[in-house]
């Protein structure tokens, strides 16, 4: 059976991020997607000028009544969300998770906290304690980065150790499995981490991590791809933790490095020029190339 997700996140016109770059990886890999678009914009929100509307809470509940008076939010396997803007549609959206598991027996929830990155928050501050005590709660697996995961344990992750104390207070609020798509530690300041923790029973947990060469440029939608990716892996692995990390881990380094080797620079910036080619990379994303590997974290 193929298996389904509806998907809440931003959408962008131009370019490749949010419900843009999640549902064509998902579909590749075998997954009817469903898009609910919080906002739909322009472009992303690295260019000098993006326009576009936001989607609010009464927008998001006729949706979805709509889905349920067609009986159509029956059979949903996972539900997949990203970026929020407000306060009342999050708390929505928590509406959402707990009417679509009551109707969808094994419901997987996939949360993409976007909060900040680079130590730099741009969500409402009144967001931060709704992911924390309620969304974490409700979520089966949460993809932060190093920013991300440090807002909602309220610690600092400046060190493998320290990320693993935040990660086990993520573990402790009822979420069994946390991947942190991206860590930089002072110590290999040219290196990148990727680190998992899924809970197997009781105090027993797969810690494990991924280490990949820095890439200098910056990139947009690489969260949303990386979740997504996860996602699909997770699910067509049956769990299998490590396994689904290096297929992720190899989608969204062939598209990036594909991207950084095909820009050619251009008059407006460099940004524009770094839009990910994605679909340059269906080979890639439906037989991913596993060069780095799991390796078990023992502290």
């Amino acid at each position: 059976m193929t298996s389904r997700v509806l998907s809440i996140q931003s959408h962008v016109v131009h370019g490749y991020v949010g419900n843009k770059s999640a549902t064509f990886p998902l579909q590749l890999l075998g997954f009817d997607v469903d898009c609910i678009n919080s906002v739909q914009l322009s472009n992303h929100t690295g260019y000098e000028v993006f326009k576009g509307q936001i989607l609010n809470e009464k927008d998001l509940n006729d949706l979805i009544d709509g889905l349920k008076n067609n009986n159509l939010h029956v059979g949903y396997s996972h539900l997949l969300t990203g970026y929020v803007r407000n306060e009342s549609f999050l708390l929505a959206i928590l509406n959402v998770v707990a009417d679509l598991k009551r109707s969808n027996r094994g419901l997987i929830y996939v949360c993409d906290p976007v909060m900040g990155d680079d130590d730099i928050v741009y969500i409402p501050k009144e967001l931060v304690p709704v992911y924390r005590d309620k969304v974490i709660p409700l979520a089966d697996i949460i993809t932060p980065n190093q920013t991300e995961l440090e807002i909602l344990s309220d610690a600092k992750a400046n060190t493998l150790e320290n990320a693993l104390k935040c990660i086990q207070i993520l573990h402790d609020k009822g979420c069994k499995t946390v991947v942190i798509s991206s860590m930089e530690f002072e110590s290999v300041p040219d290196q990148l981490f990727i680190v998992a923790s899924h809970v197997l029973s009781g105090n027993v947990k797969n810690e494990v991590m991924i280490q990949i060469p820095k890439l200098k440029a910056k990139f947009f939608g690489t969260g949303d791809l990386f979740t997504a990716t996860f996602l699909a892996w997770m699910a067509k692995t049956d769990g299998n933790l490590n396994v689904a990390l290096e297929n992720t881990v190899a989608t969204v380094n062939a598209v990036i490095t594909r991207t950084l080797n095909e820009y050619k620079g251009d008059n407006n910036g460099e940004r524009r020029g770094l839009e990910l080619k994605l679909i340059q990379c269906k080979a890639e994303i439906e037989n991913p190339k596993v060069i780095y590997k799991c390796v078990k974290i023992n502290i």
